[in-house]
């Protein structure tokens, strides 16, 4: 999926220039135009958007107040937003970047500097994205990462505790995974990690979350969904787990893993910690009453 812009602005011709303008650059795949901004904050949050360019100037909200609205939101902290004006006064320039304009274009504008401003904006995003993603990925298995797993939660249950939805964590461990290590060596282990991984993507919903939590242990985090629920998707995950055939070096290889529940609502659970404790002492009971088994934290 390419880049996308959207351009606010009351003015009809100055948005159809600017996009004009754009295409003939093919600066981005997709386009999108909003007439005021109450309709273009309406907008992004239905569409994905890396670049904003927002008039000052416009009837109801204008650029200022989409811009401290947006900048108010952590999901566009980071967004790209170039304000165009009339107004080149110097104290409107400063007033938007306090406000945290990325740049400032005037019109009315100089084509060839509009697009260099644009394309700079576009590429410091695509830098941004880069560094989230490394910072949020486990590096061998693809998945999320634990940092990644509790900021999701946390945000989950916040959600799940203002509206009354339920929300399932399951915390998966590989059975006697030292054991593969020792059998097959590290490098394998390696792959057999990165299946398992593989398998843990397969089975869940595009706004599911599976993560590596360390070593050999993973988790899935499951929006609303209780714990009978998660109980059969965890379920189906440890069976297709022990019925997983490996080629080569490790075909004689069978693997088993075990799993803890912890859900909202329950009369553990008022914060994050709490999730984790119980799906963690679940996950206890399981790999203790016998393993390749799985248990709901009551």
């Amino acid at each position: 999926m390419g880049a996308s812009v959207l351009v606010i602005d009351d003015s009809k011709t100055a948005r159809e220039a600017i996009v004009t303008l754009l295409k003939k650059e093919g600066v981005f795949a997709s386009y999108h135009e909003a007439v005021d901004g109450e309709a273009g904050l309406e907008l992004l949050r239905n569409l994905p958007v890396d670049v904003v360019m927002c008039d000052v100037n416009m009837p109801g909200i204008c650029g200022f107040e989409v811009l401290r609205i947006l900048r108010a939101e952590t999901q566009y902290a980071d967004l790209p937003v170039i304000m165009l004006t009339s107004n080149g006064e110097q104290k409107d320039v400063v007033h938007g970047l306090e406000l945290g304009a990325s740049d400032y274009v005037t019109k009315p504008f100089d084509p060839q500097e509009l697009i260099a401003r644009v394309k700079t904006q576009l590429k410091i995003k695509m830098l941004q994205d880069q560094l989230k993603t490394l910072a949020n990925t486990d590096p061998l298995t693809g998945l999320s990462n634990r940092r990644c797993l509790f900021e999701a939660l946390t945000r989950e249950l916040s959600r799940s505790q203002r509206f009354g939805k339920p929300c399932s964590l399951v915390m998966l461990d590989v059975d006697n995974f030292k054991n593969v290590n020792d059998r097959f060596g590290h490098f394998l282990g390696d792959e057999v990690l990165v299946a398992v991984a593989n398998r843990l993507q397969s089975a869940t919903r595009i706004y599911d979350l599976a993560a590596r939590y360390g070593g050999e242990e993973f988790a899935l985090l499951l929006p609303d969904t209780d714990s009978a629920q998660a109980f059969i998707v965890a379920e189906r995950i440890r069976n297709q787990i022990e019925i997983m055939f490996f080629p080569d070096e490790l075909e004689s290889l069978k693997l088993t893993i075990s799993a803890g529940i912890a859900s909202f609502p329950g009369s553990e659970v008022e914060i994050v910690d709490d999730m984790v404790s119980l799906a963690d002492r679940a996950l206890y009971k399981a790999k203790h009453g016998g393993r390749n088994r799985v248990e709901v934290g009551l």
